[in-house]
Order: C-alpha cells, then structure tokens, then sequence
C-alpha cells in the first residue's frame, strides 16, 4: 500500500519500480507469507464492488471475473493463488464496443441531479454478470449486455489479449449466461431474462460461438424461486447442477438446482441464507474445488456505496447436495461464515491484493483503471507529459455526461484518496478535480472563470465556490468512512489538509455500481483546457493477513 501522501517527486524513480510492478503488463506482487499464516481467513475476501463473482481453478491458480456494466474497459480477469488474496491481470474488453452510446454521443437527459433517463449514456447497461469456463486449453467468457445480445470471447491465457467479442444470441434483456461442455464435448448455454427469470437453455455449437436452437425453458417458479437469475452449471457425480440465486439482489438467497437430465425436471434447495448473521442476501456467485477436494463459493452481499463485495464460504456435499457456510440445524442450507479455516489450495498465504495507487510513471494505465464509458483517447496521455496523467476537458453540462472520467473501485471498509494535481493550463468554463463518482456525485476541484481559478466543492451539481487558487498545484483528498460518507479536504504547499464542507452521504447504488473514486475534467463552455495528475494514492485497512 501506498504510504506517506505528502512524497516529493524526488522518490517517483523508485516508486515506478512499483508501478510497473502492480500496473499493467507487468506482473503483480505474489510473495508468499510465512508459514505461520493464521489458520483462519477474514470475509469479505474483497471489500470492493466485484458484483456477481464467478470464479474457476485451472491448475494451482483462481480467476475470477464480474459485472463491469457501463465502464470500460470491460469484464476485469482477477487471479489467485490461496482464494483469500486477489490482483487484477487483465480485462476481457479493450472497449465496449455493442452501441454508439458507450462513446457517450448524447444528446444527454441525465443531470448530476438524476440517476434517469440515461439517454445517450449507457449507464447500467454494458456486461451484466459474466461467467469464466475453461474447455481444451482455452478460457472462455460469457456475458450479456442488456440491450444487445449475449456475448463470448476466448484467450489462451486469461491476462489476454482476448478475441473480439463474438455475439451468440441476436436478442434484447437477456442476462446471466453460463455454457457448459458435457463429457462428450456437446455444448450446452444456460441464461435468465431480464426481471429474473425463467431459466432457459440452449445446445450450442461445439466451439461456443453460436446456440443452435431458441431455446427451452428448464425453470420457472414465480412462488418458491421469485427473481430466479445469476445461473451457473456444474455436474458432479452425474447430476447435473444449476447454483442460482433468488430473492433479489439485496434479500435473496442462493439455491442449488440438480437433475439426472440437463433438461431436467430440476428438483430445489436453498443451500445459503441469512440465518442468524447480519450479512443480508449471500448470494449468487461461483463454485470450486481445491486440488485437496475442499469446495468453495465465492459470493456477493450488497453493502450500499461499497457495491456487491465478495464473500467466501466452504462447501460441503451431503446426499449429494451442497451446504455453504456454516450448516444450520434442521435445515439443509447454511449461513455465512464471518472467519472460516483458511482453503487448503496448497500454496500459502500470498500478499497479492488490489491494485490501487499509481504513480502513472508506467507506459500504460495501472489494471485498476476504468473509463466511465469508453474513453476519447485523443484527449488523455500519459506520454505528452512523461511521469504524469494529462486530462483534456471536453465539453459537456454535468460531470455524468463527461467522457474521460477515470475511476477505480471503491476499497472498504474505509479509504483515503489523495491526488496531486497541476491546475496551471485550466481554461475559461473548465471543472476539474476528484469525484466519488456516481448517481448524484459529489466532488472537490477547482473551477476557472473570467481568469480566476477557484477551489470549489460539488454535490449533485450544485458548486460551493471557496478560496481563490494562485497556485498551479494542489492536493485534493476524499475520506470515505465505515458510514458510507465521504470529506473532501485540500492542501496548498507542505502544510496540513483543510477541510472543505461536511460530510457527504454517497449513492448507495450508481446504476448497479457502487460509488467509485475518480479523477475528472469538463468544459461547460468549449472542449478547452486541460489538468496534469502527479500522482493518485490509495490509503485504506488491509483486511487479512
């Protein structure tokens, strides 16, 4: 983790030995820990916005991909060795590339003060949980966007390049596929529609490229499986399994479904629930299985403005039925496990983690990097100012309807972000600065106007003007707390941080995202002016060992 937020320049040459360490392209820090690592682990697994998880092994090593929606580029790959400890290596989609509103054309109805209409925008739309599979040496990833068709690619090694997106099915609010290859190489797709449910499956041909028929429906039951989506196919000792959740996204449960026939009938059980914890909706998710036969499910639980984090349950079979978590009495489900026995995958404990701060000293964007749609790449570089991020403002009315706003995950329970910014060459109707980007977002920046340049803080698109700015750089900071706040402060020079206004409520819920730390630039006037970011630190508790 990044330390000391106040670091002179002087110390950047051997901080990009880190940088090209945890950013792209390189490989990322996996250093095993002693042997005597604590014989328990600490959920969530990650404290991040990895919604709708679903997670393979391939030999000694997990991936792990989830919904990325709007923001590109799209479907992050995430590796690990031990289960517990996780580090982005790659992403499925350079770019978005389904419709023209993913490059934010406009004309734009969304306002900072409204989560709707999106017009223009793609926002909640773009990958809804996708599924990983590995089949004769090749991975394969699957998924939806809402309002074009399902989706695969494929890629000899998962950190790419990936093959361009291939479309399977030619139709509108489908969402949640999962393909399955069965022992005698027949392909086979699984999906729900739009409003959970029903379940409906599809033969396919045998590279996965395309379903070879319109499809059966297999489940549907409005009473005992309501919101029935997120499926996800697996067999085992002959039966064929279908874990899915129900309920909804912050209530649900999750169900396993398992019939002798992959057409069924399926008979039920709700394999996970609340039970007595306080962890709302364990829900959908992946299932696998440690080279030491241990099961394991990795799930999501909503958390507001932190988005759907990641949780981690042991499996066990009974009657040949899972049970997650820890069984309870007189039932055939379990409750979440809050400090399970560490996976046994044979490796130990590594430091992997997320990566987060970047000096932006590398030659590429650190893996940690998201567009809020696909970006103009003619109006960022890391390049023309060697060592720095520059940001040309377009034109745009709100901070939503910017392009070229970049974001990364939102880490928790808390986090400290600090950038350090060059606001010398910002031009006449230019914003600038950091954001808790979202629904309604709110931010710290500085405003030019009539050759001033002024601090300003933001929140749903009404600017709280502060002190004139005469210097070309400033610090600005977010401070996001266990209470899902945010409190901006800035520093001139070497001194100390002020705080600017109180404290500021997130969106709990940014069209299927949590709320996500991002550095901005737009002109209300004429795509003009431009800033020059130094440096963006991450601060935040580390949450095991």
């Amino acid at each position: 983790m990044a330390q000391g937020l106040g670091r002179r320049r002087s110390v950047r040459t051997g901080l990009a030995l880190l940088a090209l360490t945890l950013c792209g392209g390189a490989k990322s820090v996996s250093a095993e820990q002693p042997a005597t690592a604590p014989a328990t682990f600490r959920n969530p697994i990650l404290f991040a916005d990895y919604s709708d998880p679903d997670v393979i092994r391939v030999g000694t090593a997990y991936y792990m991909v989830s919904s990325s929606f709007h923001f590109s580029p799209g479907i992050p790959i995430l590796r690990s060795y031990d289960l517990v400890h996780w580090t982005i290596i790659g992403s499925v989609l350079p770019r978005l590339p389904f419709a023209p509103e993913y490059d934010m054309p406009g004309p734009h109805s969304l306002t900072d003060k409204i989560s709707k209409p999106v017009g223009g925008t793609r926002y909640a739309g773009g990958v809804w949980a996708p599924s990983i599979r590995h089949h004769n040496s090749r991975f394969y990833v699957y998924w939806a966007t809402i309002d074009e068709g399902v989706f695969m690619a494929t890629a000899g090694d998962p950190a790419g390049p990936w093959s361009k997106p291939v479309q399977v099915i030619d139709e509108r609010m489908l969402e949640d596929p999962c393909p399955f290859w069965d022992e005698d190489g027949t392909a086979w797709l699984v999906h729900s529609r739009h409003g959970a449910g029903p379940l409906i499956l599809h033969r396919m041909s045998a590279d996965g490229t395309r379903v070879l028929d319109k499809g059966e429906v297999i489940v549907e039951d409005k009473a005992n499986l309501p919101i029935l989506e997120g499926p996800k196919f697996y067999k085992r000792n002959g039966w064929y399994y279908i874990f899915a959740p129900i309920g909804g996204v912050e209530k649900g449960q999750q169900v396993a479904l398992r019939a002798r026939n992959i057409r069924g009938p399926y008979e039920w059980r709700v394999v996970l629930e609340q039970g007595s914890t306080r962890l709302e909706g364990p829900h959908q998710g992946g299932w696998i299985e440690t080279p030491s036969g241990e099961g394991w499910f990795a799930h999501f639980n909503s958390t507001g403005a932190f988005g759907r984090i990641v949780h981690l349950q042991p499996v066990r079979w009974v009657d040949d039925w899972p049970v997650m978590g820890r069984p309870l009495a007189g039932k055939t489900s379990g409750e979440p496990m809050m400090t399970p026995p560490r996976p046994n995958t044979g490796h130990a404990p590594t430091r992997d983690r997320l990566q987060d701060s970047d000096e932006f000293s590398a030659p590429k964007l650190g893996l940690q990097w998201a567009w809020n749609h696909n970006p103009d790449d003619e109006r960022w570089s890391l390049s023309a100012r060697p060592g720095w991020l520059r940001l040309e403002a377009g034109e745009a009315q709100h901070l939503v309807t910017a392009r070229n706003t970049l974001t990364q995950v939102l880490q928790g329970p808390e986090s400290r972000i600090t950038a350090r910014i060059d606001l010398s060459h910002m031009a006449d109707g230019q914003r600038a600065g950091l954001t808790l980007f979202g629904v309604r977002p709110s931010w710290i920046g500085a405003v030019r106007e009539r050759g001033a340049t002024h601090l300003v803080l933001a929140r749903e698109g009404e600017e709280q003007a502060g002190p004139r700015l005469t210097a070309d750089t400033i610090e600005l900071r977010a401070e996001v707390g266990r209470d899902q706040t945010v409190r901006y402060s800035y520093r001139l020079g070497t001194g100390g941080f002020t705080p600017l206004g109180d404290a500021i409520p997130l969106a709990r819920f940014s069209w299927w995202k949590g709320s996500r730390p991002a550095l901005f630039t737009f002109n209300k006037r004429a795509p003009s002016g431009r800033i020059d970011v130094d440096w963006f630190h991450v601060d935040h508790p580390e949450l095991n060992p």
